[in-house]
């Protein structure tokens, strides 16, 4: 599964967008310091995200939204689109 699919999954599952689940870490104080086993605890009692959907927000939260082009352009089941991951939401697209 592809980092973007992760996220649209999450969002998905919790009803939020990638960038409100963000936006609610960075709230609770969570930032690129922050621990991944505590950040995932947090997913997983707030929203019942498991640990994929969690790392690949993770992954945001202390790199950012680019990620490697590895799988960029491929065909293979991790294929993203781009670069850039998109945060705000699969209804903007």
């Amino acid at each position: 599964m592809s980092f973007q699919a992760y996220l649209d999954g999450a969002e998905k599952k919790t009803g939020k967008t990638p960038a409100e689940l963000l936006a609610a870490a960075t709230e609770r104080g969570y930032d690129s310091t922050t621990k991944a086993g505590v950040f995932l605890e947090w997913l997983k009692t707030d929203y019942d995200l498991g640990r994929g959907h969690g790392m690949a927000l993770y992954h945001v939260l202390k790199n950012g939204p680019e990620i490697s082009a590895k799988h960029v352009g491929t065909d293979g089941s991790h294929r993203d689109e781009s670069t850039t991951l998109r945060l705000d939401g699969i209804a903007h697209r």
